[in-house]
């Protein structure tokens, strides 16, 4: 008989994922799941025929590290178009294995013990484990419904000896807000004035709404000469699956991010590389058409909502839409999403683990990058509660 062996765990507080959670109860139920972040349509036939021709034509060995130099071309060609900003592509890209590699290594390459960076809530999960893995230490600053704006006085108020960095998201997940350019300024300043770095998780750039613009740390370049920007081709390209993002740093940070990149994936996969470096070159179109896309599966979703007793919050960018529930139920936001799973067999996301004081608001996240029909059915369910 073997006994169990104990490990003193480096994360004790942290289990299984909210959106893990919640899939697996749309599975169980066999409910209409608005939880979890990925697509439910396909991938672009084109962009999956040119992966299939890689793998035929036996691109199927190691890229190089920062990823192979025509896809990096192509990502300075892309963000020269939506930019009109000129990057190196030999010095500045990194191809990482989805944006959440990207963020590790950014974090890693920053972070030292005892270092505070701020981050702002509702936040992304993947941003606290990892900072504490280091060693750092999280300053939550809370941003408070329906808005979520930032109050840059309070932030400038948490910024002390001991903070090494700011962590932004724009377009917002969970919330659907902007930064504007009042915003960036401001925050250029900050970072600016206290010597601080950025880390700019833009893996939603080109999904904005209502004719407003996604403004990019590369487009503030005393901002910029401080930052890692990450960006998510899964997103982009609706291929949540194949884990394919990319960094984009001035030389100097980059350096720094593919020293430690290399020992965590050394190289993403070669015949997605090459499918997505088609796709950028022959169909630029597939992103420009992007925010058109969003908007009108937004729009489907919003109107047969209507008529519900949810009240709607503003979505100006991403593919998630905050609903507040307050005129149906007194539930905390966790067990009305199980109860409404239950009841009407549709599943949303619990806006609370996002926080690190778990909030009172009773709002919950609805992802729309799905069917038309299956919005219009899941809309229709819950406008019987």
């Amino acid at each position: 008989m073997t006994t169990s062996v104990s490990i003193d765990s480096k994360l004790p507080n942290v289990g299984t994922s909210i959106f893990s959670e919640m899939s697996a109860l749309a599975n169980k139920l066999s409910a209409l799941n608005l939880s979890q972040g990925f697509p439910e349509f396909e991938t672009p036939a084109f962009l999956k025929e040119s992966a299939h021709q890689a793998i035929l034509a036996n691109k199927n060995q190691y890229a190089p590290s920062q990823g192979l130099p025509d896809l990096l071309t192509e990502i300075a060609k892309l963000t020269k178009r939506q930019y009109g900003v000129n990057i190196s592509e030999s010095e500045m890209v990194t191809i990482t294995s989805g944006a959440t590699e990207a963020l590790f290594v950014a974090f890693q390459a920053l972070i030292n013990p005892d270092d505070e960076v701020i981050i702002f809530d509702p936040a992304f999960d993947s941003y606290k484990p990892v900072i504490e893995l280091i060693g750092g230490r999280c300053v939550h600053i809370p941003l408070q419904s329906p808005e979520y704006a930032v109050n840059w006085q309070q932030v400038e108020s948490k910024i002390n000896s001991k903070t090494k960095l700011i962590v932004i998201n724009s377009p917002h997940n969970p919330t659907g807000t902007l930064l504007t350019d009042d915003d960036m300024k401001r925050l250029q300043k900050l970072v600016v004035d206290n010597e601080l770095f950025l880390i700019s998780d833009e893996v939603y750039e080109y999904m904005t709404f209502d004719g407003l613009k996604h403004h990019s740390a590369l487009l503030y370049p005393e901002l910029f000469a401080r930052s890692f920007v990450i960006s998510s081709f899964g997103k982009t390209y609706h291929c949540t699956g194949w884990k394919m993002g990319y960094c984009i740093a001035p030389k100097n940070l980059t350096e720094e991010f593919r020293k430690i990149h290399q020992f965590v994936t050394f190289c993403s996969s070669t015949p997605f590389q090459v499918g997505i470096t088609k796709m950028l070159a022959e169909s630029p179109k597939h992103v420009e058409q992007l925010s058109s896309f969003y908007q009108e599966k937004r729009d489907v979703l919003v109107k047969v909502l209507a008529g519900s007793r949810f009240k709607v919050l503003p979505s100006l960018g991403t593919y998630f839409l905050l609903v507040d529930y307050s005129e149906i139920s007194d539930l905390n936001d966790y067990d009305f999403c199980y109860w409404m799973a239950k009841e009407i067999g549709v599943v949303a996301v619990p806006l609370s683990p996002f926080y690190e004081t778990p909030t009172r608001d009773k709002i919950i996240r609805i992802c729309f990058a799905k069917f038309d029909e299956t919005l219009v059915e899941a809309g229709e369910r819950m406008g019987r509660l």
